[in-house]
């Protein structure tokens, strides 16, 4: 028998809408057309000014043939013009592509070559790494230089400049919502088990529903004062752009991250929430006396990556900042699981209420569900706090997949979840605990470092036999890389020089801080055990 809820109950215009985060921006212009949208050194923008200007840049594109999935990549720090970015290349149907500031050229013109970016904006800061890694590529992009009013300064290596490329748009540039809701909205690239960075594609409601997601996890309420110190180009800023145009809040960027900045930004603009890895906490809490300000208002802070220590959540909260502790990946636009509090475990000593905070914890609200399993049978584990499994995902904030890469896709989704490569146990109230990397990721600083990619540039150097690199503790950066080198029989090297022999060829920020020389532990066929150099850490510990 037919269905009753079928005949005359079909989705039409008025009662369907696919869902995008472009429809928050109008909105807020609409809405709260006066209140300061942007704050960027003397600058202020307001949410009308904002959309106005994000419907230029999108006009200026559309005119430069930019249009349905078309990628336009952009280098740049947290700065207007990387926020208005996230709304107006989506406005033209196309693709963001944030790149990562501290990519070395031949990273940035694989992310380029690989994403088959037509339109590049570079803060001029970057134009000597983006020059060289242009004359890498044999279909440049069309470049558009960014002079920002609080930067350093640098090359121009474009056609024009980010303003003038402004001025030619129309400001009540006719853009379109998505025809579909699953349209790619940005590609973000992240480093995988080997050198090659994979591009993770988002798409509209993916970014609209997380965009909500941190407002519900978060419980921001009011007129928020967000204080740029996460990246944009980190999964665009964990879908923070968004976030804040659907609260028409203010944006308070910061182009260079430092402790007298965060301070100043907190005592002078009033600044309410901020996210970060644990450096960031890390360079609050040991900002110099001269750096520091007084406030009389509650901060609120967001932290992923490394578990925050208990003494830094300690000081934390000594000085006026409320932390919450999430954890995401590229592939679930940043943020996907947060240890959501408790009131009773307010009562809780200060070191049994750390540990509750240092787990991973629940899903958002706006993914569907979270379980740890043994990744060959799919089995749930026990949730008994102890049996390890590997952490898995499923829902609307998952990513489309990899681009070009339907294997690593296939695989990443394999038995109807998202596999995160992430080993950890399942406690018994449901929360999740994150307990190694099963892929040897090293997060350092919020960043990801793939230990194969730095493997691979050590063992270019003439005296190493063997080398394994691994993650150590560190108390700025959360991780570092070091890397234990086995040399060939009579030759020598000294840490130095393997770590200048990186620095040549690698990005600074991957290559390792310190160099052990020794013998390998290997298995019966010659298979590097890194789960025994990992314990002389822990035995240091």
């Amino acid at each position: 028998m037919p269905s009753i809820f079928r005949n005359g109950l079909d989705r039409n215009e008025a009662n369907y809408t696919p869902l995008s985060p472009l429809s928050f921006l109008r909105k807020a212009a609409e809405t709260y057309p006066q209140r300061i949208s942007i704050l960027h050194g003397a600058q202020r923008f307001r949410w009308a000014e904002t959309y106005e200007r994000c419907r230029r840049l999108a006009s200026a594109l559309a005119t430069r043939g930019i249009g349905k999935d078309d990628v336009v990549a952009i280098m740049a720090p947290n700065i207007p013009a990387m926020y208005e970015a996230h709304f107006a290349v989506p406005m033209t149907g196309g693709v963001l592509n944030t790149l990562n500031i501290r990519l070395d050229p031949p990273a940035l013109a694989y992310c380029l070559r690989h994403g088959e970016a037509k339109v590049l904006l570079c803060d001029s800061e970057f134009s000597a790494p983006i020059a060289e890694a242009l004359k890498l590529l044999d279909n440049p992009p069309l470049v558009i230089d960014i002079c920002d009013s609080q930067g350093p300064g640098g090359e121009r290596i474009g056609e024009t400049e980010y303003e003038e490329f402004l001025g030619t748009g129309d400001p009540e540039f006719i853009w379109h919502l998505p025809g579909d809701e699953w349209d790619a909205i940005s590609l973000n690239y992240t480093s995988g088990t080997t050198g090659n960075p994979k591009g993770v594609v988002y798409h509209h409601r993916g970014a609209y529903l997380n965009a909500l997601g941190n407002i519900l996890s978060w419980g921001m309420n009011g007129q928020p004062r967000y204080l740029w110190t996460l990246p944009m180009f980190h999964c665009n800023g964990w879908c923070f752009p968004w976030t804040i145009a659907a609260i028409a809040g203010t944006n308070i960027c910061l182009r260079n991250v430092t402790s007298e900045n965060i301070y100043r930004a907190i005592a002078e603009d009033g600044a309410t929430h901020l996210c970060g890895a644990p450096i960031v906490m890390q360079m609050i809490t040991n900002a110099p006396e001269a750096a520091k300000r007084a406030f009389s208002h509650t901060v609120h802070m967001m932290t992923a990556a490394a578990p925050p220590p208990a003494a830094v959540l300690a000081e934390m909260e000594r000085q006026g900042f409320d932390v919450t502790h999430v954890y995401g990946l590229t592939e679930t636009y940043g943020p996907a699981v947060a240890c959501a509090w408790h009131d009773e475990w307010n009562e809780l000593p200060l070191e049994e209420r750390a540990r509750k905070k240092a787990r991973q914890g629940v899903p958002y609200q706006v993914e569907e569900d979270l379980q740890v399993a043994d990744p060959e049978t799919m089995q749930p584990v026990p949730r008994d706090g102890k049996t390890i499994g590997e952490v898995m995902m499923r829902g609307n904030i998952v990513m489309r997949g990899y681009l070009k890469n339907p294997e690593a896709t296939a695989e990443a989704f394999r038995g109807g979840w998202f596999h995160s490569g992430d080993l950890g146990v399942w406690h018994p109230d449901n929360y999740i605990e994150l307990k190694d990397r099963s892929k040897d990721i090293i997060i350092s600083g919020g960043e990801n470092i793939s230990s194969i990619e730095v493997e691979d540039t050590i063992y270019t150097h003439p005296a190493v036999q063997a080398v394994a690199v691994v993650a150590k503790p560190d108390e700025k950066w959360g991780e570092t890389p070091c890397a234990f080198v086995e040399l060939k029989p009579g030759e020598t090297a000294t840490e130095e020089e393997i770590i200048a022999h990186c620095r040549d060829r690698l990005a600074h920020f991957k290559c390792p801080r310190h160099v052990i020389f020794g013998p390998l532990p290997k298995t019966a066929t010659g298979k590097i055990q890194k789960f025994q150099l990992r314990k002389r850490f822990a035995s240091q510990g």
